[in-house]
């Protein structure tokens, strides 16, 4: 089968086409003929060696997230058949013309929801409906501040939040201002000229939001914990900052009894992936089956221009995923 390899840690440009090998399911797998791929910066962190020499699933190749059509189906997997539909997260192995999937990390993808969007949907909105209905504990009425509103899993979560009720505010470019709006926020702080906890609080009259959902990190961290009211959780989501170690004033924490809430996907147990995975099924699919959820995608290429996917996601400024269609 086609997929892409790199043979080093580096610039996009060590991605190259190769053949290789299609996986041999198990059991409990689907065998997936791969119609579209979506591009994370989780990819981007392991082809530059971030994670170094650790695995965090069952395949060399990039690509945690995919849309196609079940090819074959293992001895003791129930509720899927040859030919369904399906999106799915992997461990790997999704910039390729076959993938195996876990079946517990696979949901049939809605009908009238195209395959090539229906690849930027699992890695987003999983990780989105774990931050904001899991975790945040949204509930209709509260407020919350979404950083990275533009990005995948950012727009997801705007859209989450208003979905269950809440009223959004969100920090994106002025360029992206009018496509975050149209997702739901009621208002887009444009963090490069204004300063989102002095405009945050000026928007909720000094109340502050019940909970923030954040990409950022680093200097972010202070500022997020001084928007919150009292109660507030702040759900940390990534660190595109690169700055893992921020200061953290202790004493607004433990005074407002705030929480702070750390989560990941790539490093959770097979388990914990797949309990995700059961919540996203339950509360996030009937609202994608039903319109009121949609995936975001800036751009779609061909499989052996992987390379530039990861230039566009590393120059940023798009609105929404980049997919990969092989």
């Amino acid at each position: 089968m086609r997929a892409i390899a790199y043979d080093r840690f580096g610039p996009p440009d060590v991605l190259r086409l190769v053949e290789a090998p299609a996986p041999e399911p198990r059991a409990t797998d689907l065998l997936v003929r791969v119609a579209a791929a979506g591009v994370n910066r989780a990819d981007l962190m392991q082809r530059t060696g971030f994670y170094g020499d650790q695995s965090f699933g069952e395949s060399p190749l990039l690509g945690l997230e995919l849309a196609g059509e079940v090819i074959e189906v293992g001895a003791e997997v129930t509720g899927f058949s040859v030919g369904d539909p399906v999106m799915a997260i992997v461990g790997g192995g999704a910039y390729a013309e076959f993938a195996r999937v876990d079946h517990g990390m696979a949901v049939k993808v809605p009908s009238g929801l195209p395959l090539v969007q229906a690849a930027g949907v699992m890695e987003a909105f999983v990780t989105a409906w774990e931050a904001v209905a899991h975790l945040a504990e949204i509930l209709p009425g509260q407020r919350v501040l979404v950083h990275a509103a533009a990005g995948g899993i950012g727009s997801a979560a705007v859209q989450i939040a208003r979905a269950l009720g809440a009223s959004v505010y969100a920090t994106a470019s002025a360029e992206r201002a009018a496509d975050v709006r149209r997702l739901g926020a009621a208002a887009v702080i444009d963090y490069r000229v204004v300063d989102f906890e002095a405009e945050t609080l000026r928007l909720t009259d000094g109340a502050g939001v019940d909970a923030v959902i954040d990409f950022i990190g680093g200097e972010y961290l202070a500022r997020n914990l001084r928007c919150l009211a009292p109660g507030g959780r702040l759900v940390q989501v990534g660190i595109l900052s690169g700055d893992a170690d921020p200061a953290i004033p202790l004493d607004l924490l433990l005074h407002n009894h705030l929480r702070l809430i750390g989560t990941v996907m790539k490093s959770r147990t097979l388990d914990e992936k797949r309990a995700m995975v059961a919540r996203f099924a339950a509360g996030a699919l009937p609202r994608l089956a039903k319109g009121e959820l949609r995936p975001v995608i800036d751009t779609i290429l061909p499989l052996d221009l992987a390379a530039e996917a990861h230039r566009r996601l590393e120059r940023g400024g798009g609105f929404g995923k980049i997919i990969l269609a092989p």
